[in-house]
């Protein structure tokens, strides 16, 4: 006999394992100090963006915005 409740629970499981969240470091990370202290000061993300690539840091400006979004 199927015990239904049982087999919900193991298929709860199995989607909370599959929807796991992965963490990767964005290279903007190394920079988070100066891009917040910046960025609080009045800075807009095009000049967060030529201000990293002054550093030899390439990105584009979306990135830089979500970065922003997740991060201040």
């Amino acid at each position: 006999m199927l015990d239904i409740q049982s087999e919900l629970e193991k298929l709860k499981l199995q989607t909370q394992k599959v929807r796991k969240k992965r963490y990767y470091k964005s290279r903007l990370d190394r920079y988070k100090g100066e891009l917040l202290k910046l960025h609080q000061s009045g800075a807009s993300v095009a000049e967060l963006r030529r201000w990293l690539l002054s550093r030899r840091i390439k990105v584009v400006t979306s990135t830089v915005s979500r970065w922003i979004k997740k991060n201040a």
